[in-house]
C-alpha cells in the first residue's frame, strides 16, 4: 500500500529519534541523498548514511514528523564525538540533513537546520559548522539563506573523488 503524502497543514514536530525509528531514518537519509542525485547509488558513504544507529550512539539524531511518520532527519554533533569532521573548539556540527522527497517544499530542511542552530546556541557554542558535497546545490542555497558562509580553508576530501565544502554560522554578534 502506498504511503500517503504528508499533510502540508499539519504542524511539524521535531524531536530526538527513538531507537525503533533508526532503520527508517537510515533508509530515508540514503533515499534522499541518492534520489536527489547528490551521491551515487554505489558510494561507500551510503553505509555511514544508512547507519543511523551509529550516529545515534555518537551524537544526537533528530527527526521531523508528519503525524507519526518520519519525513526528515539531521544529526547534531558536539566536540569529542567520533562524528566530528570540521568543527573546532567551541563549535557544534550539523551532519546528515535529509528530507523525504514527498515533503519537499514544506520547510522541513530549514526547520531541522534551525533546530540544530538553536540547540548549539542553548548549549553555549560559538558557531555551527558543516561540510557539504560540491554536488549538493539545493543544500548550499538553504545554508546560505540561513546565514552560513563558506570557510574554504576547511574544505577537504575524504576520498579523492569527493570534495566537501565547509560552512560556518557564528552564533554571537
Amino acid at each position: 500500500m502506498p504511503v500517503p503524502p504528508p499533510d502540508p497543514s499539519a504542524p511539524l514536530v521535531i524531536r530526538r529519534a527513538r531507537e525503533d525509528e533508526l532503520a527508517v531514518v537510515g533508509d530515508l537519509t540514503v533515499d534522499a541523498y541518492v534520489g536527489a542525485g547528490v551521491i551515487p547509488s554505489d558510494a561507500a558513504y551510503l553505509e555511514f548514511l544508512r547507519d543511523a544507529a551509529h550516529r545515534h550512539r555518537e551524537a544526537e539524531v533528530w527527526v521531523a514528523l508528519d503525524g507519526d511518520r518520519v519525513i526528515g532527519t539531521v544529526t547534531y554533533v558536539e566536540p569529542g564525538s567520533a562524528l566530528v569532521e570540521v568543527s573546532r573548539e567551541g563549535e557544534a556540527e550539523m551532519r546528515s540533513l535529509a528530507v523525504d522527497p514527498s515533503a519537499a517544499g514544506r520547510g522541513v530542511g530549514v526547520a531541522l537546520a534551525r533546530h540544530v542552530i538553536e540547540r548549539a546556541r542553548e548549549r553555549g557554542f560559538d558557531a555551527v559548522v558543516l561540510c557539504s558535497s560540491t554536488t549538493m546545490h539545493v543544500a548550499h542555497r538553504l545554508y546560505e539563506r540561513l546565514g552560513f558562509t563558506r570557510i574554504p580553508e576547511r574544505d577537504w576530501q575524504p576520498v579523492p573523488e569527493v570534495h566537501l565544502l565547509a560552512y560556518t554560522l557564528p552564533l554571537h554578534d
